[in-house]
């Protein structure tokens, strides 16, 4: 079948890690996959021809435009620059625009990505103290376009719980998925151990991943001087590892204009499909351990693609801790005993803070051209299992065209729990974690608790007793007294 000429499709992906040494600074690496990227997609003098640039936003250095950095790199003069929103949704979701604006003739050849060089950037603050001395733009430069919509990671009432990095909440997350099991924490940590040694076996066959080896399951779950325990349950090997320097770019361009620039065929990879919503604030959630929104996004972007979950031939779940693997599966109608990711995940492949996911559509379209007529899906999410995007993708054209859908609406008449932000008296224990400083040592309890008249409340705690509690069997779904925000077992 030929295709319409107007269909979105990836052409060209480019990945670069660096393990060793100082990397260049982030744009100059973002410039690197750029030329990969076109070196993938087979034909020369692509990057010379773009007519828009668009960037995830990036953490390593603030530029106020890197898109117009990378075009100078590269030697493209794009009449369109973007940047995008903080979040580990924002790869797919610019994918997402990029398509739609292809497809309706609003753009013709797009480079998007994003590049961190985080790991260098801490090794220059050790080493001399200063800041990286990298490429300053002028503040008060701005790219054409800013996409997508603000991240709110949490409000008041989260960070008087100290709930301010994901590294507290996923944990959260975890727990509260261990009692709906009916697990021991033995038990469970035994089955999500496991879980990330078969990631990390994927990381070692990813010449990108930032730790390419296995991991045994006993490795993974483990806590020990090399491993210390962050967040209960999680060892340091179960969170996401943003001290990498990784840069990943994808080419885009509709079906027409990469016939008549003579890239191969069997280059090609079509974005089919994809959808995206967001849940409510944490506070206000109905339960912890199961995520509406990402159930709506992932069922539209299938619907829309025509296909069922189990016809997947490949997966990439975003997988910044088990939590978010084991939530999107069940959400997605995917058993835990597949593979559910083609780089190895955040903590192996690499977790270059919001711009993952551009890792995952890279790697998943090597792996669709290797398996042509396969389908494959990638989720990303951003903030606290917060904002979600799902992305369908085939070296086989949509029939009905690219389609993408928002699925907020249904979500928003969702009824959400109510929160109280001061009690004082008996609650049940709802889920915790147990934060860890740097040597491994208990610091800090945190408890999500629910009143008998259904509404959520915080509780905190330093005490040694109620932290020991709080890691063993048999303290979610006990009584505890909650007086001015302090646990009290």
């Amino acid at each position: 079948m030929t295709p319409d000429p107007r269909l979105p499709v990836i052409v060209g992906a480019g990945q670069v890690c660096q393990r060793e040494g100082l990397s260049p600074e982030p744009v100059e690496l973002l410039a690197e996959a750029a030329r990969r990227a076109e070196a993938d997609a087979g034909a020369a003098g692509l990057l010379a021809r773009l007519d828009s640039i668009r960037v995830v936003n990036l953490l390593s250095w603030r530029y106020p435009d890197p898109a117009l950095l990378v075009a100078g790199l590269v030697g493209a003069t794009p009449g369109h620059t973007a940047y995008t929103h903080l979040g580990g949704q924002s790869p797919q979701q610019l994918l997402s625009r990029t398509a739609a604006d292809i497809q309706a003739g609003r753009a013709d050849l797009v480079l998007i990505g994003g590049a961190e060089a985080w790991r260098t950037r801490a090794a220059i603050r050790r080493q001399t103290g200063e800041r990286p001395p990298w490429t300053a733009q002028p503040p008060e430069l701005q790219p054409t376009e800013i996409i997508g919509t603000e991240l709110v990671m949490g409000g008041p009432v989260e960070v008087e719980a100290g709930l301010v990095m994901p590294v507290a909440v996923y944990p959260l997350f975890e727990n509260a998925l261990r009692a709906a099991a009916g697990r021991s924490v033995g038990e469970h940590g035994r089955a999500i151990a496991g879980l990330w040694a078969g990631f990390s076996t994927v990381a070692e066959g990813n010449p990108h991943a930032a730790l390419p080896r296995r991991h045994s399951a006993e490795e993974i779950g483990t806590p020990g001087p090399d491993n210390r325990m962050v967040g209960f349950p999680y060892p340091k090997l179960m969170n996401s590892n943003n001290s990498v320097d990784q840069a990943a770019a994808i080419l885009l361009t509709s079906a027409g204009t990469a016939a008549a620039l003579g890239i191969p065929r069997d280059r090609w990879v079509f974005p089919i499909a994809s959808a995206d919503a967001e849940d409510p604030p944490l506070s206000e959630r109905a339960d912890m351990h199961t995520s509406p929104g990402l159930r709506a996004a992932g069922g539209a972007a299938l619907r829309l693609a025509g296909v069922d979950a189990g016809n997947l031939a490949h997966v990439d779940l975003y997988s910044c801790f088990p939590s978010a693997v084991q939530i999107a599966a069940a959400e997605l109608g995917l058993p835990l005993d597949r593979e559910l990711t083609v780089t190895g995940g955040l903590t192996f492949a690499g977790g270059p803070w919001n711009d993952y996911v551009s890792h995952a559509i890279a790697t998943m379209s090597g792996r669709l051209r290797a398996d042509p007529g396969a389908v494959g899906l990638c989720s990303a999410l951003g903030g606290y299992l917060g904002k979600h995007a799902v992305g369908v993708y085939s070296t086989e054209p949509p029939a009905g065209g690219f389609r993408h859908l928002n699925v907020q609406v249904e979500l928003d008449r969702a009824p959400r729990r109510a929160f109280a932000e001061t009690h004082e008296g008996e609650v049940t224990v709802e889920t915790c974690t147990v934060m860890h400083d740097r040597t491994g040592a208990p610091e800090r309890g945190i408890a999500a608790c629910l009143l008998d008249d259904g509404r959520r409340t915080w509780a905190t705690t330093d005490d040694p007793r109620v932290m020991a509690a709080m890691v063993g069997d048999g303290f979610i779904g006990g009584r505890v007294e909650v007086a001015a925000g302090a646990l009290r077992a």
